[in-house]
């Protein structure tokens, strides 16, 4: 049997906190498939703690959640999370590939759902303004089942990410309420150019400076359309319904 000591709980227990999650550079993954996952990325996994190595009652000392997990690891965060210099954003936006670009997604499983997302319909990655969540927030963690080792993901200047598209030749999108219908309009896909779909605050939508960016003003309808009743689709939502719709296009 393993032990650890009071410092080492107190360690894996301060992780919970964004301040020690900076200062130590590590986070905490849970679960058999997480930590699987996460031995199987690119990420690098610093220590893996086993129920039957630990025991129960040190587990569940350490565990965020009510019933221990058989399995908790602490893993490096990943360098160059992110795009600094307007050739950071050159080089991850490149000449071709769908990328969703986040504004402002401020709820934890939003943000998990949406990697979700954008690992089930292969996107060429995620870019996210810097008042998005945290993406090694605990809660953006257990949501993202595993997508966060295998979708590029990268916080950036995001009017800067949509100049950048543009001016590698690619095309802007964003989700409006006022936009043309998704459905209807003729949509490049990424197979020629860069394209960047812009998701929206779940409160406030796009902000102002990334609207200005905007080339296509997209809507999802509801139907029927006449009878419009929910005032607008959560984020997550929004994200893999526009994303479908790309990818279909393809």
């Amino acid at each position: 049997m393993t032990s650890l000591t009071h410092s080492d709980i107190k360690r894996i227990k301060s992780l919970a906190q964004k301040k020690f999650r900076d200062e130590t550079g590590l986070f905490v993954v849970e679960g058999e498939k997480m930590v699987e996952e996460a031995l199987r990325s690119s990420f690098i996994v610093e220590k893996v703690y086993r129920i039957e190595d630990i025991g129960a009652d040190t587990m569940a000392r350490i565990t965020r959640f009510s019933t221990p997990s058989p399995v908790l690891a602490l893993v490096r965060k990943p360098s160059g999370i992110r795009l600094e210099t307007p050739e950071d954003l050159q080089r991850a936006i490149g000449s071709k590939g769908l990328f969703l670009a986040l504004d402002g997604i401020r709820d934890p499983g939003n943000l998990g759902t949406i990697l979700r997302v954008a690992d089930w319909f292969g996107l060429d990655g995620v870019l996210a303004s810097d008042d998005t969540v945290e993406l090694l927030n605990p809660k953006v963690v257990q949501a993202t089942m595993g997508a966060l080792f295998r979708v590029k993901f990268r916080y950036c200047d995001l009017p800067s990410a949509c100049r950048a598209a543009a001016f590698a030749g690619g095309k802007v999108y964003g989700t409006f309420l006022d936009g043309e219908n998704l459905y209807a309009k003729t949509l490049e896909t990424g197979s020629d150019l860069p394209v960047l779909l812009v998701i929206g605050n779940e409160a406030r939508g796009i902000s102002s400076a990334v609207a200005g960016e905007v080339a296509e003003r997209l809507y999802i309808p509801s139907f029927p359309r006449e009878e419009r009743g929910s005032e607008s689709l959560n984020a997550a939502v929004a994200a893999a319904v526009a994303v479908a719709e790309f990818r279909r296009r393809t």
